[in-house]
Formats: structure tokens, C-alpha cells, sequence
């Protein structure tokens, strides 16, 4: 039988927009923009400034495509995503490999023209983490995939602070290490109260494969770890006292959160606390490392 015109894929601007998981878009920008600001410490050239904020833009936007199509049988069973347009069939599958695909060469192509190669080498090495090592490989297979997914996850900082050094130092490496340690209290407080969720998409992460205790006791660990390595950037000299009071007040917040985890009867509740808290922490984080090189 043929397919009429009502049976067609129907897909506007939106349904490709949407294809970039503004969100997740946006929240990783926002890290590369403090990474850069962080290396430059003032001294902005705004034309470097501009090519790293687009070229890294698209090629995050091109591993959100690639991703979603690759999660659309994962996608289809969970409440929150289920209504993606990948999932809908409203964008056919090689047109979302073909957008991917050209997000990607493009925003690369910007980032080699206009910032440096270490910054170019970040953005592929996160691009190839995120979709394939992460997104088609250890999230379907193993536990330890939140891992590998936080090292993408930790690469826009990076590639953000490459474009504006030029140079791979200890910076780079501390701001890395300042988001890795930041994802697993963030994600692995969603695992917990979308546990069922995951675990009817065979999705084997940490909540569902070990349990709530054994999670929230990692939530704990990596609460500590981010605190004490955004504290590591006043050693380095990269930031000053304010930084250090502020980063250190929130920081302390959050492992008072996180501690009281260790005991709760109400893991659900707790653990959107946890995640709504670790919204307000990045962001802080993020103006705290833009402005902390110029403050005392």
C-alpha cells in the first residue's frame, strides 16, 4: 500500500532543533565559555572567542544528533524522552545522521580555522567519546558507563580553555577534572529517581545494577572529589580569595546535601534535591571561573 501524505514524516526547524538537546546544548557551552575566560584571565581575544563558541557549539549540536539516533529504542520506552521527534519518526533517520554529520564538519572546520589544534583535537576526541564509546557502546553494556560519558561530558571545559592557553598545563587538566567529578552526583541523582525508567530501557547503570545505597554512597565520594578540585585551581594561582569563598561555601553546601543521602528514608526526594542543587552549583561554578582570575 502506498503512504499517503498524512502518513509521511512530518519535521520542521523545531523537530531539528530539538535534535541538539538544547538543554544539554546549553549547559556545556556554558562550561567552555568559563573555561575560556578562566585561561584568559582578561586578556580576551574576542575573535578566538567567537570561532571556539561556534565551532564547539556545533560540534556538541552534532553529537546530540548522532546520539539521539542512535537512543531512539532506548528513547522510546522513557517517559521524558519518548516524545522526541527521533523517536516519533517525524525526521527520517538518514536526514538526522546527514544533520549530525554536517554540524560536525562545519563546527570543526571553525574550530581548526580560528582557535587551535589542541582545541580541534578536544572537540573530535569529545565528539567520538560521547557518540560512539559512550552513546552506542559502554551506556548499553556496562555500569561503568557514566564514566565515559563524563569524559565527554568534561571535554567542552577543556576545549574552551585549550582555545584561549593554547597549551595543554595543569589548568587545562583541573577544569577537566572539576566537571568529570561534577557529572556523577548530577546524573547519578537522576538514575535514582528515574531508576525504573531506566532499568525497563535495560539501560545498566549504577542505581539499577547496584543498587540505590551503593549509588548515593558514590554520590557522596564524587561530591567531595568536585569540591576539593575546584578548590585546586587557588593552589595553581588561576583564581584568588573570593573564588575560594564562594566555590568553598557552595561546596560545602553541597556535601552537607549529599551526606544526608547516607541516611535518608526518602532516596526519590532526596536525590531531586540533590540534582536541583547541582544546577545551582554549576552555574556558580561557571560565573566564579570567568570573573575569579580578575577578582582578589
Amino acid at each position: 500500500m502506498s503512504k499517503t501524505k498524512t502518513d509521511a514524516p512530518s519535521s520542521s526547524l523545531r523537530d531539528y532543533i530539538r535534535l541538539t538537546k538544547p538543554g544539554v546544548l546549553a549547559g556545556n557551552v556554558i562550561t567552555a565559555v568559563a573555561g575560556f575566560f578562566l585561561a584568559a584571565a582578561g586578556d580576551v581575544n574576542w575573535l578566538t572567542f567567537a570561532a571556539m563558541l561556534v565551532g564547539i557549539t556545533l560540534v556538541i549540536a552534532a553529537a546530540c544528533v548522532i546520539n539521539n539516533y542512535l537512543d531512539r529504542d532506548i528513547d522510546a520506552v522513557m517517559e521524558r524522552t519518548k516524545n522526541r521527534p527521533s523517536v516519533r519518526g517525524d525526521i527520517p533517520g538518514w536526514h538526522m545522521v546527514l544533520f549530525g554529520t554536517a554540524l560536525g564538519v562545519i563546527g570543526t572546520a571553525i574550530l581548526a580555522i580560528g582557535t587551535n589544534w589542541l582545541t580541534v583535537a578536544i572537540g573530535l576526541l569529545g565528539f567520538i567519546t560521547y557518540v560512539w564509546l559512550y552513546g552506542a557502546w559502554s551506556k548499553r553494556q556496562s555500569v561503568h558507563g557514566t564514566l565515559v560519558g563524563a569524559i565527554s561530558g568534561a571535554l567542552p571545559i577543556a576545549g574552551g580553555y585549550a582555545a584561549a592557553s593554547g597549551q595543554f598545563d595543569i589548568g587545562l587538566v583541573i577544569v577537566f577534572l572539576i566537571i568529570f567529578f561534577w557529572q556523577f552526583p548530577e546524573f547519578y541523582s537522576i538514575s535514582i529517581y528515574r531508576r525504573r525508567e531506566y532499568a525497563a530501557a535495560k539501560v545498566p547503570l549504577m542505581s539499577v545494577v547496584h543498587g540505590v545505597k551503593s549509588t548515593i554512597r558514590q554520590i557522596y565520594i564524587y561530591t567531595v572529589l568536585y569540591v576539593l578540585s575546584t578548590v585546586a585551581l587557588v593552589l595553581t594561582g588561576h583564581v584568588g580569595l573570593i573564588y575560594l569563598i564562594v566555590m568553598g561555601v557552595t561546596g560545602l553546601y553541597w556535601i552537607y546535601l549529599a551526606n544526608i543521602g547516607l541516611t535518608t528514608k526518602q532516596p526519590e526526594i532526596w536525590s531531586r534535591r540533590m540534582f536541583k542543587f547541582s544546577m545551582y552549583a554549576i552555574l556558580i561554578l561557571c560565573l566564579m571561573l570567568s570573573v575569579g582570575p580578575l577578582l582578589p
